[in-house]
């Protein structure tokens, strides 16, 4: 496959999708937390390995005294309706505690009910944007376990392990910011050009 795997139709009509969901699970976490959700226009791009690494390395960014920041994630496999990928929430620039303090945690809670708190945030965020996804594809994904991802996480790697060789990955990505308190993610969805067949089938049925 090329870098022309997507047309212009099926780009668009996937984009209008990813906006829809954006807009619903930011709306349902909006409605948890009482806050006010700001949101950026989805991105949908044609990424090689390399390309997804960087993507990973500039979400990483500089701390106002110019040390890179801390990049934790969560990282949950899909698959339904012959569409299968990887949903990726990267937390960067965010203070957990003030994370915390939302979601109705301890604020000086220890490692292990971050992991938690970064699960549960995953599961409004990430579980409310497939679920949308799914439903307006006329489909149903089931999903893998969350892996709690560190600092050094390789998503490449992840997606080599389930595929055997790709070259292109379709990668969705949306970022999602809470006003007035310091949280910030980016949800990318990763869907590599073996698994991506499904997509398309649906994307042309929406367009016809």
């Amino acid at each position: 496959m090329t870098a022309n795997l997507l047309t212009e139709d099926q780009r668009d009509c996937l984009q209008e999708i990813a906006n829809v969901a954006m807009g619903q699970s930011a709306d349902h976490l909006a409605r948890l937390l009482d806050v006010f959700v700001v949101l950026s226009i989805p991105s949908v791009s044609l990424l090689t390995p390399n390309d997804i690494s960087m993507m990973l390395q500039s979400l990483r960014g500089e701390s106002e005294s110019g040390d890179s920041q801390e990049l934790t994630g969560v990282c949950q496999g899909f698959i339904g309706g012959g569409i299968a990928g990887e949903a990726l929430l990267i937390f960067n620039g965010t203070d957990y505690r003030d994370l915390a303090t939302l979601l109705r945690y301890d604020a000086n809670a220890g490692a292990n009910d971050r992991s938690e708190l970064l699960m549960d945030t995953t599961n409004v965020l990430g579980g409310a944007c497939l679920h949308s996804l799914a439903k307006q594809l006329d489909t149903q994904f089931s999903l893998g376990p969350p892996i709690l991802l560190g600092q050094h996480f390789d998503l490449t790697e992840s997606l080599k392990n389930r595929e055997i060789n790709w070259h292109n990955a379709l990668v969705i990505e949306i970022n999602y910011t809470i006003e007035d308190h310091k949280v910030n993610c980016d949800l990318l969805l990763v869907i590599s050009e073996n698994c991506i067949d499904g997509l398309l089938e649906k994307l042309n049925y929406l367009i016809e």
